[in-house]
């Protein structure tokens, strides 16, 4: 072996480091779930000879970004694996439900953690709209924000240039609420099972379904409209 095919066999981490590394930002990530992602199609993790999953970097981050569009944006996986298709395809496409369009080089991109008036600024918003969504439940009160902060802000500031107030749309919370209490009841059967990767196929379901319920509030929003 070469010099440097040493030095990149090195480099390589295997599933217990992977987790590590990015543990603290996702706590629910498992090997069970890292399979499960392989198994549908999402990442491509090398094999030694030995049949050991192995990471370069570019797999960590590729891994960060998917795990940041679960949890920011609840896309379900084939939302994602078709949003990835068209970014290795050389596209830039928009993330599905969120206006902003990022580049395929953004994949190899953190997730920033912004505080209060970084957010703010970030959003260009004023201080009071940015009070306002915190208190209308619309946005979390602690810091860090993440980009979904950024967006929902965002799109807070473009509403209220419509007369759109975060007190307006203070309902939208109960709302999820009365969702993620629906979704949970139908996955207590699964949630119940002892066996090797429920719990991580019962969050990936989750998410799925919370990604259904959108699509089709999209719909009954675009048919109140009448488009």
């Amino acid at each position: 072996m070469s010099a440097q095919a040493a030095r990149k066999a090195a480099a390589l981490l295997s599933i217990g480091q992977v987790l590590a590394k990015l543990g603290p930002e996702f706590p629910d990530l498992s090997p069970s779930k890292l399979r499960f992602l392989e198994d549908q199609g999402l990442i491509s993790p090398q094999r030694t000879p030995s049949g050991y999953r192995k990471f370069d970097a570019a797999d960590v981050e590729r891994l960060r970004y998917i795990l940041t569009l679960q949890r920011d944006h609840y896309l379900p996986l084939k939302v994602i694996l078709s949003h990835l298709d068209d970014i290795d395809a050389g596209r830039s496409p928009q993330i599905p439900g969120a206006n902003v369009r990022l580049e395929a080089p953004s994949i190899l991109g953190s997730e920033r953690r912004l505080s209060r008036s970084e957010l703010q600024a970030e959003a260009g918003a004023s201080k009071q709209l940015l009070a306002d969504a915190i208190s209308a439940q619309l946005l979390p009160g602690a810091e860090p924000f993440g980009e979904a902060a950024v967006q929902a802000l965002r799109s807070l500031v473009e509403l209220q240039r419509f007369g759109i107030e975060p007190r307006h749309l203070r309902g939208m919370r109960q709302s999820a609420q009365r969702e993620a209490a629906l979704i949970e009841s139908a996955l207590k059967p699964m949630r119940g099972r002892r066996e090797t990767g429920s719990q991580a196929k019962a969050a990936e379901t989750a998410r799925d379904l919370a990604g259904q319920i959108q699509a089709v509030r999209d719909l009954l929003t675009r048919d109140a409209l009448g488009e």
